[in-house]
């Protein structure tokens, strides 16, 4: 894996393609690590615990304009398991939840853009502001399938996000309601630094670009 003085830029037309990794924490406390990969039509990430006691894993299809057309997320916590598999529908996002107490079917509708998101998972955010920056727009406001991390129940939220600076790198996003985040991109648009208005910030610390 490269350390962080390696990390360089590979080309694609959203978002540079190749491996990510990245460290949680909050007040100098390590909280978990997300490994991800990105290639033409794929995502991949997983988010580990750093008592590892967590382990989220999630692998997502994506269409020619980077939207999520199909997305397969496992969450395990202790002796806890839970699967879900989502898939865009025209309008709509269609979906079930597995888990010992059962199976819940979903369906919600989908922002204009189709954007689709994992909650605190960093390279997903970093699609969507990718896109927004290739659509060219500088403010944003508009729905989003977020599916939580936990519970892998998706829901449409009202999100946020206008650039903080001339230079197109320096972003605030407002996930909810009440919540704001600074996002903070390289040059190829990899977002480096993400800190939320709790004190957990997320850290690029490695990219080994695609081959």
């Amino acid at each position: 894996m490269s350390n962080p003085s390696e990390i360089q830029a590979s080309a694609s037309p959203i978002l540079p393609a190749g491996a990510y990794r990245y460290e949680l924490r909050r007040a100098g406390a390590v909280l978990a690590t997300e490994n991800a990969r990105l290639a033409v039509g794929v995502l991949e990430a997983e988010r580990v615990s750093a008592d590892s006691m967590s382990r989220l894993a999630v692998e997502a299809a994506l269409d020619a304009t980077g939207s999520v057309s199909h997305i397969s997320l496992r969450y395990v916590a202790n002796l806890f398991k839970r699967n879900a598999t989502y898939e865009a529908d025209g309008e709509n996002f269609r979906g079930s939840v597995s888990a010992m107490a059962g199976r819940n079917e979903i369906v919600i509708k989908l922002g204009r853009f189709h954007e689709v998101e994992v909650s605190g998972l960093v390279l997903f955010r970093a699609l969507i502001v990718a896109r927004l920056r290739a659509r060219g727009q500088l403010r944003w406001t508009g729905r989003v399938a977020v599916i939580d991390s936990s519970t892998l129940v998706a829901a449409s939220l009202k999100q946020n996000c206008r650039s903080a600076g001339d230079d197109g790198l320096r972003w605030l996003y407002e996930p909810r309601m009440g919540d704001a985040e600074e996002i903070e991109l390289d040059d190829a648009g990899r977002i480096v630094r993400r800190r939320d208005d709790r004190g957990t910030e997320a850290v690029l610390l490695a990219f080994t670009p695609a081959p």
